[in-house]
């Protein structure tokens, strides 16, 4: 394991803010632990941020010592890019400030912040914008790769609600991007993942969403599995906007709502929000309990952070993930026959393959509007 000599260490700590973690602590070992359980490194230093000064701080120290730099945010990538080993770890964890102006529907939040802090501060307000499914990822990751959730149908990708950033550059210098200044680095940070700079506080635009949504479960066994994909498909063909099914093929988990005698069985599994009215939501949801015939169901009224964390229980932090993903335009019958045969041969009880669905609003931005470049995908 590389190591910092005690004068380098003095240097980083001269004028920093924060708190420098060193191999050999309790507080160290704590934080090289990511949410996935498989990535272990070992960086030589951890820098642990409560101020854009104390970024600044630590990017100079590692490109005057020719050190390897990662950033750490939410610490959620699968891949362990929060993590390096011998290098210095830039952590913004304990940066999570949030201010929500509701007259301008604007939000600023820091590159620490997770989305569950995001959602708490703006849904006080009954706004939201497009996160992710689960609340422990950090916003700073999400967004930097393009984000998308339950609201991007209606608001689009998470990037295409982002109004400004501000960045560390690799200099040292602290500047803000948006649409009128550094335009070309703007573009960059919206799909062009962590490449760029340490981006230190997001500015977002916000929509009316909540407090309370109607969201919710139906679950069929898997032998129906093919019928239900396929009625799924010509369903979002034609949904509103405002509602976003996703669909989880898995083993059925304990869900209080299911029979006892369904647990650890195949299922295919209907997620679903309507992000407007609910009793305008009610009948448009109604055709997805009859795909099939569910073996359990559970679809209300609730509040959005509640639906935006319900799927945290199956996404724990210290699980040892693998993900493999790929973009679809469309559903063909030869990829449903393919996803079904593969769930009988799921390795662990914890393994399962999803569909998204997003199209809508995210597909309207010029594919060069900006750096991600999957708008074709539904």
């Amino acid at each position: 394991m590389a190591t910092l000599q005690a004068g380098q260490v003095e240097e980083l700590r001269r004028g920093f803010g924060g708190e420098v973690l060193l191999p050999g602590s309790e507080p160290y070992e704590d934080a090289r632990k990511i949410w996935n359980g498989m990535v272990d490194k070992h960086p030589a230093a951890i820098a642990r941020c409560t101020a854009t000064s104390d970024v600044v701080r630590a990017v100079n120290f590692a490109r005057d010592n020719n050190l390897l730099l990662a950033i750490r945010g939410g610490g959620h990538n699968i891949a362990g890019n929060a993590l390096c080993d011998g290098g210095l770890v830039i952590d913004l964890s304990l940066m999570k400030k949030a201010q929500v102006d509701p007259a301008t529907r604007r939000a600023t939040i820091e590159g620490g912040a997770t989305l569950g802090d995001l959602d708490a501060a703006t849904q006080r307000h009954g706004l939201a914008t497009p996160l992710g499914i689960n609340s422990t990822t950090g916003v700073a990751g999400l967004t930097l790769g393009g984000g998308f959730g339950w609201l991007s149908r209606k608001h689009g990708m998470t990037i295409d609600n982002l109004e400004s950033a501000e960045v560390v550059t690799a200099g040292g210098t602290v500047i803000n991007a948006s649409a009128t200044e550094h335009p070309d680095l703007f573009w960059a940070l919206r799909g062009g993942s962590g490449n760029f700079g340490v981006v230190t506080r997001f500015e977002f635009r916000l929509h009316p969403v909540g407090p309370d949504v109607l969201s919710g479960l139906v679950v069929y066994p898997l032998a129906e599995a093919k019928s239900v994909l396929q009625q799924y498909r010509t369903f979002m063909a034609a949904a509103p906007e405002e509602i976003s099914v996703w669909t989880v093929l898995r083993l059925a988990p304990p869900l209080p709502f299911l029979p006892e005698k369904v647990h650890g069985t195949p299922i295919i599994a209907l997620a679903l929000i309507y992000s407007g009215d609910a009793k305008e939501g009610e009948p448009l949801v109604q055709p997805l309990r009859r795909f099939g015939t569910p073996v359990g169901e559970h679809i209300g009224v609730q509040p959005y952070t509640a639906w935006q964390q319900a799927f945290d229980p199956l996404l724990t932090p210290g699980a040892r993930n693998y993900w493999k993903s790929h973009n679809f335009t469309k559903l063909e019958d030869g990829l449903l026959d393919a996803v079904i045969e593969y769930i009988e041969k799921l390795p662990s009880p914890q393994c399962e393959i999803f569909f998204g669905a997003i199209g809508g609003a995210t597909t309207r931005p010029a594919p060069e509007s900006a750096a991600y470049a999957h708008r074709e995908t539904q």
